[in-house]
């Protein structure tokens, strides 16, 4: 379908705001604008071409959007709570392999998000680009299903983020107890809500301080990481294991049968830890130069992610001993008793509670990417109660009231802890599925409508390859993620994520047809569609 004479215009306007951006000042020019000046204009101007007037301080620099991106996956900290799907799927080999395939399939994902993003840059992340990517027509109902999803993806796994940490600030307490302490879930679900509070009052905070404590994290988390390490190799240099074993020692302990299908299930670890990549693209109205420091930062975060990640895998596996006995620990945290039985008590305490400080740091800039998703669909008039969600603190220039009702959103979920570990695995489950579905509808878009117009980062002729690489393997995940992960099924181990998943696709749906496709015309920008909606910054905020 060939674009209307408004959209065309759209298009011209970002293509001349890019090439602005690299032009350089003609000699009749008094002075150029400085770096800091010019990068902000242009964001504010590539927004404005896309139709949205900008609210936000542009603050983040391309640092502290890597550091952002690093920090959302948090792999010192997420690969410590979901180590043990891997683990139990088969051990040393089952970790290994499965972070190399899995890694590299959410790798062409991060990649093709990051391409898209750099084309469309808003809070709106992939949502958003439906509007260019589908035919006009198409746009309201596919916006529509990828908002929800994508919101619900996104509190799930910011749920599930908190709810780890608490696990794992007990798994210490636990230790220090000499395991004679064994967390109840009504200690986890109260920790947790104490945590998210505190995230949330951090999300309070300025742009420009949320900006100064993001560009630490990444020094603090792979400190961590790097001291956890070479504590491990120097406790066991003697009784290390062969690399041999690392790829090939393959104990099964899931019962599934063969054997090796259980091995997928092992992809949940590495699509778990990479799949909030587009986190950083929520924040591409806050960013300097977005269309090329956003997807800068979700390609070389997730890459980075990849490379550490396989090396940390590599340091546990060769550490351990009985798989078994991990994946039965009473701490319930089997890297925290992997510390334990290799560095003792003292020090495996540290390096689990960096371990909790890790996922506070996770956590806080996953409440700042919720909470623009909940303003950017609030902005369109997506979700009900919009006028309320989408309005703009004076004082900080942040969206407060999204900020806590995402928060809020976060602690009802982690509420289903109290009635049943499986009920809250299952909502945990569904993040991942829910967070891939909606990226992989614009990246198929894209590929079957041929509507894109490239941003300024792009993959040249191997886009097209990453894309199909990315659809396959995410939806072939997608599938996989819907079976329980251990055999014989029964009503304790049942994976219920597809039941919670396709009663959000229903409600979504439902939602639509009853409401949704009576009002609802896709995202409400000022070109090329008009809006009846517009961003308020009220004083009593």
């Amino acid at each position: 379908m060939s674009f209307s004479p408004t959209e065309k215009s759209a298009v011209t306007t970002i293509e001349m705001t890019e090439m602005t951006r690299q032009s350089t000042p003609s000699s009749g020019e008094a002075s150029p604008p400085t770096p800091s000046t010019s990068s902000t204009e242009n964001g504010d101007k590539a927004l404005e071409a896309l139709g949205y007037t900008p609210v936000f301080k542009r603050e983040f620099s391309q640092w502290s959007s890597f550091s952002f991106a690093v920090s959302i996956s948090g792999i010192y900290g997420t690969l410590m709570s979901t180590w043990i799907y891997a683990l139990q799927a088969g051990g040393a080999a089952a970790i290994m392999w499965s972070w190399i395939i899995g890694g590299a399939g959410a790798w062409a994902l991060a990649y093709s998000i990051a391409e898209i993003a750099s084309a469309y840059p808003s809070s709106g992340a992939m949502y958003f680009t439906l509007k260019f990517l589908a035919p006009e027509e198409q746009v309201p109902f596919l916006c529509w299903i990828a908002g929800y999803l994508n919101l619900v993806g996104t509190v799930a796994g910011s749920a599930s983020t908190e709810y780890a940490a608490s696990q794992m600030l007990l798994a210490a307490v636990s230790i220090t107890s000499n395991f004679s302490y064994v967390p109840t879930p009504s200690h986890v679900v109260g920790v947790m809500v104490g945590l998210t509070i505190i995230h949330a009052m951090v999300n309070t905070l300025p742009t420009a301080w949320l900006n100064r404590l993001t560009s630490g994290y990444v020094v603090f988390h792979m400190s961590v990481l790097l001291g956890a390490c070479v504590t491990l190799l120097v406790q066991k240099r003697h009784d290390l294991q062969h690399l041999k074993y690392a790829f090939t020692d393959f104990q099964p302990s899931s019962g599934w049968s063969p054997p090796g299908f259980a091995f997928l299930f092992g992809c949940l670890t590495p699509a778990w830890i990479m799949t909030s990549c587009d986190g950083t693209a929520r924040i591409a109205e806050e960013a300097k130069n977005p269309q090329m420091v956003v997807p800068r930062a979700i390609a070389n975060a997730t890459t980075f992610t990849y490379v550490i990640g396989f090396l940390f895998n590599l340091v546990l596996v060769v550490c351990m001993d009985d798989p078994k006995a991990l994946v039965n620990s009473p701490s319930g945290q089997p890297v925290a008793q992997l510390f334990f039985n290799v560095m003792g008590r003292a020090p495996a305490i540290f390096f689990t509670l960096c371990g909790f400080g890790v996922m506070n740091l996770v956590a806080i800039p996953g409440i700042q990417a919720g909470s623009r998703t909940i303003f950017a669909l609030s902005r369109d008039n997506l979700l009900p109660f919009s006028h309320i969600w989408v309005r703009i603190s004076k004082r900080s220039q942040t969206p407060l009231i999204a900020v806590w009702i995402y928060a809020v959103l976060e602690i009802i979920i982690n509420l289903l802890g109290l009635a049943s570990g499986t009920a809250i695995g299952a909502v945990f489950n569904v993040c991942t599925v829910a967070l891939n579905v909606s990226y992989v509808i614009p990246i198929i878009c894209k590929m079957v409508y041929g509507r894109m117009q490239k941003g300024p980062w792009h993959m040249g002729r191997y886009s097209i390859w990453v894309n199909a690489v990315a659809v396959a393997w995410n939806i072939f995940m997608a599938v996989i993620f819907f079976f329980p992960t251990r055999v014989p099924v029964t009503p304790e181990n049942m994976n219920y994520a597809i039941v919670v998943f396709f009663f959000v696709l229903f409600f979504a749906l439902g939602f639509w047809y009853t409401h949704g496709h009576h009002h609802y015309t896709g995202p409400l920008t000022l070109t090329p569609r008009a809006t009846d909606i517009s961003v308020v910054i009220p004083n009593d905020v």
